[in-house]
């Protein structure tokens, strides 16, 4: 991983993302871009699709328009002076442009949050965000589906509170899909540095599909020493929860939405679970 990106608006849980991010960059010897977006005031939301009352609780287009409204110079300003004062407490040197040694960039973009995540998200190799607070915060979740989403790249998604630092000790939630595969091969740089690994796998592995132990070897082919465990798989949200907690991790690192994207906003699911109701720090990939 070569290039992290953060959207940066004025807000104290994005100077958490930045203090993850730059603590990630550090360690994987990595840039980090930070990018400042504002609505285009012709620009519309293409992603009605992905957002229901279930997930966001209001009609995206209204989401839209309200961030338009709050949306200002003087927030660009801010936001600016946010991870310009972050990079330096980090110890990057800010750069104009991207070079192969670290450097921490800032960019400004106008339009619409899908289409702007579309255009940057696939030259990242991860995307850093805030989770919306629960029962609020509207307008950041659709920074945060649209990093999902649009990206084609793994999102760390951030709780509102907690350690910022996350990445050493990685529960990896195995279901035998390739949406969990993919998200492994995705986060293996953090894997690589983590000083503990648990792969938990829910109920029984009889799908088609690599089992546990068939990942673990996999996982310590690139130097990755992993333990197992299996729960009964009756309340797999919940288990895994549990699992993370009980392993005192710090990050869950999973694929998303492996069934039917509007299937699962509308009738739930274990991506939805963790986007709304687990307070945790989670790192997804949805291709």
């Amino acid at each position: 991983m070569k290039i992290i990106f953060v959207p940066v608006a004025d807000r104290p849980e994005c100077a958490r993302a930045l203090r993850a991010a730059f603590d990630l960059a550090r360690k994987l010897e990595a840039s980090v871009i930070g990018c400042h977006m504002r609505p285009h005031r012709y620009s519309e939301l293409s992603l009605s699709q992905y957002f229901s009352e279930e997930l966001l609780g209001d009609n995206a287009t209204s989401l839209y328009a309200e961030w338009q409204r709050k949306s200002s110079k003087r927030a660009a300003i801010a936001s600016r002076a946010l991870y310009e004062t972050m990079a330096e407490s980090a110890g990057f040197a800010t750069s104009k442009r991207l070079k192969t040694s670290p450097v921490a960039m800032w960019q400004e973009k106008v339009g619409s949050p899908d289409k702007l995540m579309a255009i940057s998200g696939p030259v990242s190799d991860l995307l850093v965000v805030s989770r919306p607070k629960f029962g609020g915060g509207k307008v950041a979740g659709l920074f945060m589906l649209s990093a999902l989403m649009e990206s084609s790249r793994p999102v760390l998604i951030l709780p509102q509170s907690g350690p910022a630092k996350v990445g050493e000790r990685i529960c990896i939630a195995w279901n035998q899909s390739a949406e969990a595969a993919r998200a492994v091969a995705a986060a293996m740089p953090i894997l690589q540095l983590a000083k503990q690994v648990t792969i938990v796998s829910c109920g029984p592995e009889n799908r088609i599909g690599p089992k546990s132990k068939q990942l673990a070897d996999y996982l310590g082919a690139w130097g990755v020493r992993a333990q197992r465990q299996s729960t009964r798989g009756t309340d797999v949200e919940k288990e895994l929860v549990a699992s993370y907690r009980k392993t005192d991790s710090d990050l869950l690192l999973m694929g998303a939405y492996s069934r039917n994207r509007w299937r699962e906003v509308v009738f739930g699911g274990t991506s939805h679970y963790m986007l709304r109701h687990a307070d945790i720090p989670v790192l997804m990939l949805h291709t």
